[in-house]
């Protein structure tokens, strides 16, 4: 029964807050900046752990040599570059095809490479 109090408890405490969002003024506002910031703080974690992956698999990027650590490289920034560029891309039809095509590029560049790192 404990644990059926502290789900009632929640729920109550982000309807309280949902009712603070919509009825008081600039609740709006608020919640934007809390989203911002929850956003920043994401997308630095990201950028935290992409650090960390490469200081953990620098040898074996170095190993790829020059080519193939190009292609890698050009993979993943193509790829961020479609992700953040997805929502106006997808404005037309041609757009949205274009979209998976190079999203079918990016991740069969990544598997080639990655297949390539473990031949020997």
């Amino acid at each position: 029964m404990d644990g059926n109090l502290k789900t009632l408890r929640n729920l109550a405490i982000v309807l309280l807050l949902a009712t603070a969002v919509d009825f008081l003024p600039g609740g709006s506002r608020a919640a934007d900046t809390v989203g911002t910031v929850i956003g920043v703080v994401f997308m630095a974690g990201l950028g935290w752990a992409a650090v960390w992956l490469y200081r953990q698999h620098r040898v074996g990027v170095y190993g790829l040599g020059d080519q193939r650590r190009g292609l890698l490289y050009g993979a993943l920034g193509l790829g961020v570059l479609t992700v953040a560029g997805k929502p106006r891309m997808w404005e037309t039809g041609f757009g949205e095809l274009l979209w998976f095509v190079v999203i079918g590029l990016v991740a069969y560049t990544l598997l080639a490479l990655y297949r390539y790192s473990r031949s020997y």
